[in-house]
């Protein structure tokens, strides 16, 4: 090899040497080389930046010694496993930092028996440990809540069933003979209808609430205007009352698959709101109509009610215990119920909302 080829050959190591180096230097991962005695060999200034020490410190002490010590029983077995030639992927541990702060790694190592090392990189991943943590928190106490609406609506219903049987009894005992005016014997007739059709409701809903734990809700084929007009009966006196006008148009379609009790809870509890909020000397109106779309179906439901301002609200609209209006009979639990039914059977729900002008709540189900 001549003088001049051997110089570049040189130039040319150097340069890949110097590249390698300062890859190794500049790399946001924790590179590492930590020998079979449980020593770091080598860190790159990620791990020193990372943890806080310095890597004198570093080097001079057990790496264990600045593991967790939650996870220094599995990290021991994991680092043996390693030494056995057993490539390591994906392993996430804990270590504490001269701070005191807890961080997770995500370890990929590869052993080199002949040398008695282990080439890892890990990777910071807290924030994502910290947001699953703070998921689960939240899913758990979404389970909670859903648990105790679940009991709260089944003790409600079944202790509602006795006064309303018992009113019903006393109907039962009534000489209507005796009464003369034809106006009050419409009224009692009413009355009677009314609780007839409650008592039928709370008991259609224990035994659907009696039935949570089953995989499965039961489904069927529905005849949207049947469901929609036995929920009008029930709330029949609210709207004679309220003079509240319900405008239906079902000619796009007529029925959809669904939960019988779930859908006549949501009718019920979106038309008696569109009633309960309705605007001071206006009476309600409200519109009820049926969509057929790709794939989908849609139940629409409108008011020209008290309406919310969207910009306000947002996404709390179907929260527990959320109230945007003053109303003495508001708890802020219909809207959650509703949109609760329409989700765990698959569906969505969407709201569009200005204030004065009313309220559209779209639910969207497959077909």
């Amino acid at each position: 090899m001549n003088e001049e080829l051997l110089m570049n050959t040189i130039k040319d190591t150097t340069s890949d040497n110097y590249k390698l180096e300062l890859f190794y230097e500049l790399s946001p991962d924790l590179l590492c080389i930590a020998g079979y005695d449980g020593f770091f060999k080598r860190i790159n200034p990620a791990v020193s930046n990372l943890l806080g020490y310095t890597s004198e410190e570093l080097y001079s002490r057990p790496i264990n010694d600045f593991v967790y010590s939650g996870d220094k029983d599995l990290t021991s077995r994991m680092r043996q496993e390693l030494t056995k030639n057993k490539p390591l992927y994906n392993f996430e541990n804990r270590y504490v930092t001269k701070s005191g702060e807890i961080v997770w790694l995500s370890w990929t190592s590869f052993p080199v028996p002949e040398d008695q090392v282990i080439f890892a990189i890990a990777k910071n991943v807290t924030h994502k440990k910290r947001q699953e943590e703070d998921r689960n928190a939240l899913l758990a106490n979404l389970t909670q809540i859903n648990k105790d609406l679940t009991q709260l609506s089944y003790t409600t219903s079944h202790d509602l069933r006795s006064p309303v049987n018992n009113m019903l009894s006393l109907f039962a005992l009534m000489d209507t003979s005796k009464i003369n005016d034809a106006e009050t014997l419409k009224f009692l007739e009413m009355l009677k209808l009314t609780g007839e059709k409650l008592r039928s409701t709370l008991n259609g809903y224990v035994d659907v609430l009696s039935r949570q734990n089953r995989l499965n809700v039961d489904m069927e084929e529905l005849d949207i205007r049947e469901v929609l007009e036995g929920v009008l009966s029930s709330v029949n006196l609210l709207v004679q009352t309220s003079q509240a006008v319900v405008n239906i148009d079902l000619s796009e379609l007529e029925s959809v698959h669904f939960n019988r009790a779930c859908l006549e809870s949501i009718f019920l509890n979106l038309i008696t709101n569109s009633i309960k909020y309705a605007r001071p000397g206006h009476a309600p109106v409200i519109a009820v109509r049926s969509e057929k779309g790709e794939g989908v179906v849609r139940l629409i439901i409108a008011d020209n009610g008290l309406g919310f301002d969207m910009e306000k609200v947002k996404d709390k609209i179907f929260g527990l215990h959320q109230k945007f209006h003053n109303h003495i009979d508001s708890k802020g639990i219909g809207l959650y119920i509703v949109q609760n039914q329409v989700t765990s059977l698959g569906g969505s729900i969407a709201v569009t909302s200005k204030v004065n002008e009313g309220t559209e709540f779209v639910i969207t189900l497959k077909r």
